[in-house]
């Protein structure tokens, strides 16, 4: 993996992921939380596809548009920086009229079993 490789990923905005449901706002709107997860799970799946483990650690997201449920959404994971295991993205998620949600998320590769016995 480098700076500069991408995952993208499309996605339906989903009516139980909306502020609403979720209690992030009160509209039926696509919700912030919800977004940032599926920034998260674009750079996931970039690090797994190359064979690492993440967690993820740190997010600095700006939602900047609403969308409404039913909405088809693409979301991009580009890695810009990678130093030992922390792995620094660009992320944004993007509908037909444009960027509703950009920034930077950072995420860590781990052992899986060394990180779980940690927690025991």
């Amino acid at each position: 993996m480098k700076p500069g490789d991408k995952y993208v990923m499309k996605h339906t905005a989903a009516e139980n992921e909306t502020a609403e449901v979720l209690g992030s706002g009160g509209l039926p709107v696509y919700s912030t939380p919800s977004m940032i997860c599926l920034m998260e799970l674009a750079a996931y799946r970039l690090a797994e596809q190359h064979g690492h483990q993440t967690v993820g650690t740190k997010v600095d997201i700006c939602h900047l548009r609403a969308c409404r449920p039913g909405t088809e959404l693409t979301a991009t994971a580009e890695l810009i920086e990678q130093d030992g295991r922390r792995l620094e993205y660009a992320v944004k998620v993007e509908d037909a009229d444009g960027v509703i949600g950009e920034g930077k998320h950072q995420r860590f590769v781990i052992d899986p079993e060394r990180f779980m016995a940690k927690l025991k």
